[in-house]
């Protein structure tokens, strides 16, 4: 019987399989390398685009920043406009007070009166002065209750000053008394009265 060498055929076989394993395995490699690089490039361009784009943010953010301490402080200017605005506005409605105060005080002295000083601290007066007697001072104090412009006499001392005369019954007097004005406060009680 013949012999018949069947080697050599399977043996090709076997190294046309291995060169297909390996080409196969090649492209296999080649294709995820690929896609691992694609994914990889994909990656840095989405990082460095959220990079840019947060950068932008920071910019913007700061610039808003900026402008918010601006803001806040043209706040902070304008409150202490208003408030020099309302305390020019105080003093604009008080300079007619203290003219009708000093008027006052002239026509609230019944004879036999003096001052001697006078001082006003906020709404408040103190007055002291000189009488020819405690009537005198009454009579002053009642003046001054009865006053538009000069509220609540309130007599701190009343005292004999010999230093004057050493006969004469001269009466040193210290009166505390508000400054108010009636009239404008009766126009506003009758105001919201009316409403």
């Amino acid at each position: 019987m013949p012999r018949i060498n069947l080697l050599p055929w399977r043996e090709e076989r076997r190294k046309q399989r291995q060169q297909s394993f390996n080409l196969l395995a090649g492209v296999v490699v080649g294709v995820a390398a690929f896609v691992v690089l694609s994914m990889y490039g994909l990656a840095s361009a989405a990082i460095s685009n959220q990079d840019a784009r947060n950068a932008y943010l920071k910019e913007q953010i700061s610039g808003l920043d900026k402008q918010i301490a601006q803001i806040k402080d043209l706040q902070d200017t304008k409150q202490q406009l208003l408030a020099r605005m309302q305390i020019i506005e105080q003093l604009q409605q008080s300079r007619p007070t203290e003219v009708h105060v000093f008027d006052q005080l002239v026509q609230t002295l019944p004879p036999g009166v003096y001052l001697t000083h006078v001082v006003q601290k906020g709404s408040e007066l103190s007055i002291d002065g000189i009488a020819e007697s405690s009537a005198r001072v009454s009579a002053y104090m009642r003046n001054i209750d009865s006053s538009m412009w000069l509220s609540d006499p309130n007599l701190q001392v009343v005292q004999k000053d010999s230093s004057v005369k050493p006969n004469a019954h001269v009466q040193k007097f210290s009166v505390t008394a508000k400054i108010t004005d009636k009239a404008a406060a009766a126009a506003k009680k009758n105001a919201k009265g009316g409403k």
